[in-house]
């Protein structure tokens, strides 16, 4: 079985596993290397079986122990070379990732033992960002986070996921009522921010497929939004169409400060 747990999960820190009996890695690593450790062995895994990770972009929410793992874990660190080149100069990372830096290209795939692994980019106010698009033993996951606008990218590998992580930030109205300031608020909703509440169920209308078993909404905003509100409007928009939530194996918004229970995935291979 393949296993998914989001560690940690918006602006606090992002954190993501996926793995197997064989083969396991993390997507960004925005909370200390302890804290993952913890929330690992919670579930009864090992710190020592994480194989690598995937960095999405430079924000420190995202990278704040990436340096930390590269130098005392060694730790293949997976990115593109735009991305590796501001992470070499990056407070987080800086003379801590030279041994471990493995170069990435937009679109085209690498494969580490039997994970097949698609970066593509997405809109984020970041030096660049990226989503991944990873076939694991037959299972399709698109992950995306931190988007601020809907692009033909995103349309496209969300298509083709079976498990769909995908960014459900903020609810409008809570933003624009709420205490931010409007610079705040325009970066947020600009176009290289985040994606809304309305923009994920936007996606979700247009990605719907029958082979989709699980969407996680990921990221959310602590100050506008809530998990009930996120799962709300995504279920709508999935009810708009004739599909049922309950017709999917797992339908959640993910945790922000403590870990998500472990997610099942039979192989395909």
């Amino acid at each position: 079985m393949i296993r998914f747990i989001s560690l940690s999960s918006g602006s606090n820190g992002n954190c993501y596993y996926i793995g197997d009996e064989n083969t396991a890695f993390i997507i960004d690593a925005g909370i200390g290397p302890r804290t993952i450790k913890k929330r690992l062995l919670e579930h009864g895994i090992a710190m020592e079986t994480i194989k690598f990770v995937l960095v999405t972009h430079d924000h420190i929410d995202h990278i704040k122990s990436l340096g930390v793992l590269a130098d005392r874990v060694n730790l293949p660190i997976y990115a593109t070379e735009k991305l590796h080149r501001s992470l070499s100069v990056h407070f987080c990372t800086r003379g801590k990732l030279s041994g471990c830096a493995r170069k990435t290209e937009l679109d085209k795939s690498f494969v580490y033992d039997n994970v097949e692994i698609t970066p593509f980019e997405v809109p984020h106010d970041a030096t660049q960002t990226v989503g991944y698009h990873i076939n694991f033993c037959g299972v399709k996951f698109t992950f995306i986070t931190d988007a601020g606008d809907i692009t033909e990218n995103i349309i496209n590998y969300s298509s083709l996921a079976d498990v769909l992580i995908l960014e459900s930030n903020y609810d409008l109205d809570m933003l624009l009522h709420g205490g931010y300031t409007p610079e705040l608020k325009l970066r947020i909703t600009k176009g290289n921010g985040h994606l809304s509440n309305e923009q994920c169920a936007s996606i979700l209308k247009r990605v719907y497929h029958k082979q989709l078993k699980a969407i996680f909404l990921c990221h959310l905003s602590e100050n506008n939004n809530t998990p009930a509100l996120a799962y709300k409007t995504a279920a709508g928009a999935l009810q708009s169409i004739g599909v049922s939530p309950d017709s999917l194996v797992y339908f959640e918004p993910l945790p922000r400060r403590m870990a998500s229970k472990i997610y099942y995935f039979p192989k395909n291979c």
